[in-house]
């Protein structure tokens, strides 16, 4: 008997009036963490400033760590070979249903921009790889951390039974740290994880991502004076760029959903010189992982046959491999009601001008206008996939859901100065505070309701029938820790 079906209409009438905490306790949750909101905005902060890149956010995963540590968690480090990867649990009575809460905190190269101004203007004092929190990182996994332990404070204070485990995940921005961590066997016994994501807009969604795979193509030539002897040399930037041009040729002649991006990271040394090295770093994107697998093996081509007609070799390094979300609608739909139940975002006078300013700097034609951060948007949403997460990964091994937080000016593009700049003010924090508030209520209401997690588990199952999840990161990588050097 195929119990699926079954086990759906079973739990339907839970699903049409789900549990929910009493209003006197839900209210006390938001009351005690408004209270204690500025302790994690400034927490938030130092972690803007530390804007330390994947694999090197040692500050920043230290200071999650010391937090749930004085908080009463249990804290593992070091978790599957990289240093800043940790999981923090704490539980109480059976230990049953465990909630488990994704925590990123890497910032991206390139994109430092100071605190709440309005123009471009980098940092001044020195930062590695000039990096900025312009995905908001720095609100994400301060959010995490302050929502596990306001939901474990009620629990105690209540007398719930269950487990809180906070994942401190690196190196999200292209370095899937959350598949080494999983490959680890930390997931194992979890029932559901929860996450959220900065963003310009307050919404829980059944929205998927993109699948992404990403690999660097070093090109080895032979090195010759350029202007006396260039029949000598073999050109490795020829390579690199022969690679580029039928990586361009290609896009014609692929799925029109995916998306091919590359930069040039190694060129040469001087324009006299035919370089001996040179080297390209590519992301390949669909929204099914089994069609970019098809995909990606015609990239790989165009890095042979260029190295073929250029005479010289290539190596592929690969650096990461994500799948694309699968969602989940019992848990979204969770996150959806705590969500309204936390509320938006309020600006005052000062952030309300600092954002007029803002919007004056983007294209706001198809953004979401001023003042729509105090709504919630509908969940269902019509908004196609557009980025890459390794949260998606885990989505396929459990029931997880997310959703997003305004902590940026409506209209402001992620990866930009501009959300950086966000990121760092009030503006942030106090999108910041929505989200802690949301996870913590849905915490504890899979933890106050086990019929949500068996939800969760059905929707996952009916989702996912048919499809097998593999890695396409082969077992015998290790995570590649230095990626950002």
């Amino acid at each position: 008997m195929d119990v699926l079906p079954y086990l759906i209409l079973l739990l339907g009438a839970a699903a049409s009036a789900p549990a929910q905490l009493p209003g006197t306790a839900r209210d006390q949750i938001l009351r005690r963490m408004d209270d204690t909101a500025m302790h994690y905005g400034d927490l938030s902060r130092r972690i803007w400033e530390f804007a330390e890149v994947g694999y090197q956010e040692h500050r920043s995963s230290a200071l999650l760590q010391q937090e749930l540590t004085a908080a009463g968690f249990e804290v593992r480090a070091n978790i599957g070979g990289m240093p800043t990867a940790f999981l923090a649990e704490w539980k109480r009575g059976t230990g049953k249903p465990v909630v488990g809460l994704l925590a990123e905190f890497d910032a991206l190269p390139g994109l430092s921009q100071q605190a709440g101004l309005a123009e471009r203007k980098p940092r001044a004092e020195a930062v590695a790889h000039s990096a900025g929190h312009g995905c908001g990182h720095n609100l994400f996994g301060a959010a995490v951390v302050f929502a596990a332990i306001a939901a474990k404070d009620h629990m105690s204070a209540s007398g719930l039974d269950g487990a809180i485990r906070v994942y401190g995940t690196p190196a999200e921005e292209g370095g899937g740290g959350k598949i080494y961590m999983a490959r680890a066997g930390v997931f194992e016994g979890t029932d559901v994880t929860l996450t959220w994501h900065p963003g310009d807009a307050n919404r829980a969604s059944l929205d998927s991502s993109l699948a992404n795979i990403s690999a660097k193509f070093t090109f080895r030539g032979t090195a010759s004076h350029a202007a006396s002897a260039p029949e000598k040399g073999r050109s490795a930037l020829d390579g690199v760029m022969l690679m580029n041009h039928a990586v361009e040729l290609l896009r014609e002649h692929v799925p029109q959903e995916t998306r091919l991006h590359y930069v040039i990271t190694k060129g040469g040394a001087a324009p006299n010189i035919v370089p001996d090295l040179a080297q390209v770093y590519l992301y390949a994107r669909h929204p099914h992982m089994t069609a970019l697998d098809a995909i990606w093996t015609r990239v790989l081509r165009c890095a042979e046959a260029a190295a073929l007609a250029t005479e010289t070799e290539v190596e592929t390094e690969l650096v990461s491999s994500v799948w694309d979300i699968l969602p989940n609608d019992a848990l979204t739909a969770m996150l959806d009601r705590s969500l309204r139940e936390a509320g938006g975002v309020t600006y005052d006078a000062d952030e309300r001008a600092f954002a007029e300013k803002l919007r004056t700097t983007f294209d706001v034609a198809a953004a979401l206008p001023l003042g729509s951060q105090s709504d919630i948007q509908p969940s269902s949403g019509s908004r196609g996939p557009g980025a890459s997460t390794d949260s998606g990964d885990i989505s396929w091994l459990l029931p997880s859901a997310q959703f997003t937080a305004a902590t940026y000016v409506p209209g402001t593009p992620g990866h930009s100065w501009q959300s950086t700049a966000c990121a760092g003010s009030s503006i942030g924090r106090k999108g910041m505070l929505v989200a802690a508030k949301t996870l913590a209520l849905a915490t504890l209401g899979l933890v106050a309701d086990p019929r949500e997690v068996e939800l969760a588990r059905a929707a996952f199952e009916k989702r996912r029938a048919g499809v097998v999840y593999r890695s396409r990161i082969p077992e015998t990588n290790g995570p590649p820790l230095d990626y950002r050097k």
